[in-house]
């Protein structure tokens, strides 16, 4: 069922989010922040301002009107990119830093992994590399990719 919020949440002339609460406040620069980003991405959404304090609470994604919603998530897809890699085509060296070659759900793609440190293990079975650049690159399941990407991959781990 859709409730409807005690906010209002519209993007202003200058394409920016802008919430206004019950009290007849209005904030600029409103950004949805995932709480848990992997393992529940549509449960738990914060609005905050651009200081990081939170003015609302989303409890469920699917529990918004569909206006609301679908504005929620153009915001949420334009902020957040963290390609899913298929598979590990090549790496440079087993030592770090190392160029890795990867196939994404976004295409293909190579990044440097200045060290070990930068694999970090989440929620079992699923790892976020970060590349150089910062860019995180997510493993949902290590246990699902091909036996060739599990063997570069536990070289690493």
């Amino acid at each position: 069922m859709n409730a409807t919020p005690d906010y209002r949440l519209r993007r202003n002339a200058f394409g920016r989010l802008e919430l206004s609460t019950a009290d007849g406040q209005t904030h600029v620069d409103v950004v949805p922040v995932r709480a848990f980003p992997i393992t529940a991405a549509d449960d738990g959404i914060g609005l905050v301002d651009p200081h990081g304090k939170e003015l609302a609470w989303i409890d469920r994604l699917s529990d918004l009107p569909d206006e609301l919603r679908t504005l929620v998530e153009a915001e949420l897809a334009q902020r957040e990119f963290m390609p899913e890699i298929r598979r590990i085509t090549d790496v440079s060296s087993f030592a770090t830093p190392s160029t890795w070659h990867v196939d994404t759900d976004r295409g293909s793609s190579r990044f440097v992994l200045k060290g070990e440190e930068d694999i970090r293990r989440l929620a079992s079975p699923a790892l976020l590399i970060a590349d150089s650049h910062g860019i995180q690159f997510l493993i949902r399941d290590r246990y699902a990719l091909d036996q060739t990407s599990r063997r570069i991959l536990d070289r690493f781990l």
